[in-house]
C-alpha cells in the first residue's frame, strides 16, 4: 500500500528538480538543449497524471466508505487511528495534486520555451529579409 505513495513522492520529487533546473537562467545553447531532453521525458511522464487521477479516486472512495468514528462508544485509539487515517488522506491527496500541478507547470514551461524559440527564427527570418 504504501509503495504507490513511495513512488509517487519520488515522481513529484524529480519533478520538482525538473521544474527548477528549467526555471534557471542558462545560456540559449544549453536552455534550448536541457528543454528538447525534457520534452522527450514528458510524453512517457503523462502517465503520472492518470497513476495521480485514480489515486485521488481511491482515496475518495476510501473517504466516502470510511467508518466514522465520532459517538461517544469510541475508544481513544479507535479516534487516534481515525483521526490519523484523515491526515494520511490529506497528505496524499496535496501529493497528488503537486504531481499533476508540477507536471503541468513543467510542460507549460517547455511549450513556452519552444515557441519563444520559434518566435526568435521567425524573427531572425524577418530581419534577413
Amino acid at each position: 500500500m504504501a509503495l504507490q505513495w513511495l513512488i509517487l513522492s519520488y515522481v513529484v520529487a524529480a519533478e520538482v528538480v525538473i521544474a527548477v533546473i528549467l526555471t534557471l537562467p542558462y545560456p540559449m545553447i544549453l536552455k534550448k538543449r536541457i528543454v528538447s531532453l525534457v520534452s522527450l521525458i514528458l510524453n512517457p511522464a503523462a502517465s503520472i497524471v492518470a497513476f495521480a487521477g485514480f489515486q485521488l479516486l481511491d482515496i475518495y472512495w476510501k473517504n466516502e466508505h470510511r467508518l466514522m468514528c465520532s459517538s461517544e462508544v469510541c475508544t481513544a485509539t479507535e479516534r487516534d487511528r481515525y483521526e490519523k487515517s484523515i491526515y494520511k488522506a490529506q497528505r496524499n491527496v496535496v501529493l497528488c495534486a503537486a504531481g499533476i500541478l508540477l507536471y503541468w507547470c513543467i510542460f507549460r514551461i517547455c511549450k513556452y520555451n519552444k515557441d519563444l524559440e520559434r518566435l526568435e527564427e521567425l524573427e531572425k527570418k524577418y530581419k534577413e529579409d
